[in-house]
């Protein structure tokens, strides 16, 4: 016997205030008899330290626990008996939460994890082992009416632009000028711009963009703030020419990126990196922070 959970919707993209719905199939060869069979619908905030963190907000480590979102359970059948072949129960749930509170976008980091699943129970007669199903589905964020207003920024990079200079070794000589077209960005448009290698004493080795989540968990302690790479993308290969505009451009990935989000209790923001590797090995990065939304 097996059982198997389907969604309606192809790409399992749900909104706030709609209905989730589809059906449980249950395939088997001879007719299976069942003590009932549940299904469980769960939206939870999973928060999680870093191991450079546990030691010293210890008593947030021993406390955290997920933040339940969303909670429904509904009976789709009674006890019984079902023929051989394949049935088909529909079922429906309102994504619909009490009070005040908040359906997040569902989002997969590192430290915060933002999770909606569907779990069916095949209850089964003594000595039969119990059948258990699941499968996400995705809830994307109501999108904000009106227009964004863009936020370009313009930015230019040279030795003495530069902070957090480890070595004592003079810098070799470059000025770099690009654009951001703009910071304020639309989850599903790509982030544009432009990059230009004005001057340079050291050959250029690899131009890259790098987007980062920065993930704020938080208890009355403190909080911890981490930074970890969700993608890195080459934009220039070898020494390229001076005075020659490279494009910038970066969709955000489905899933691993979400609306810049600030609760209480945790915070998902999210970064750029423009990173310059010269051929000596020194490393150039300019760092700019994204608000992203949902429009």
């Amino acid at each position: 016997m097996a059982v198997d959970i389907k969604l309606k919707r192809a790409n399992k993209v749900y909104h706030e205030e709609e209905t989730l719905s589809g059906v449980v199939i249950l395939t088997s060869k001879e007719p299976i008899q069942h003590q009932g069979i549940t299904l469980t619908m769960d939206g939870a905030v999973s928060l999680q330290l870093s191991a450079k963190s546990v030691g010293v907000f210890e008593a947030f480590y021993n406390s955290v626990k997920p933040i339940q979102l969303i909670s429904n359970n509904i009976e789709v059948a009674k006890a019984g008996k079902f023929p051989s072949g394949r049935t088909e129960i529909p079922f429906e749930f309102p994504l619909k939460v009490k009070g005040s509170k908040v359906l997040y976008e569902t989002y997969h980091g590192v430290f915060v994890n933002i999770q909606y699943t569907l779990r069916c129970d095949v209850r089964r007669p003594l000595l039969a082992k119990d059948l258990m199903k699941s499968c996400e589905f995705i809830l994307h964020s109501l999108p904000q009416k009106g227009r964004l207003t863009p936020s370009p920024v313009d930015f230019s990079i040279t030795p003495e632009s530069l902070q957090n200079v480890r070595e004592r070794t003079p810098l070799p000589g470059f000025k770099i000028r690009g654009r951001l077209d703009s910071t304020n960005c639309i989850i599903t448009q790509p982030l544009t711009g432009e990059l230009m290698v004005e001057n340079l004493d050291v050959p250029v080795k690899s131009i890259e963009l790098q987007l980062v989540r920065v993930e704020t968990c938080g208890c009355v302690e403190g909080y911890a703030r981490d930074s970890t790479e969700i993608q890195n993308i080459q934009i220039a290969d070898g020494n390229i020419c001076q005075g020659l505009a490279i494009p910038i451009y970066m969709v955000f990935p489905r899933l691993f990126t979400c609306p810049t989000l600030e609760t209480t209790n945790f915070k998902v923001e999210f970064e750029v990196n423009v990173v310059v590797i010269l051929q000596d090995d020194h490393l150039i990065t300019e760092n700019f922070p994204l608000k992203i939304y949902r429009f």
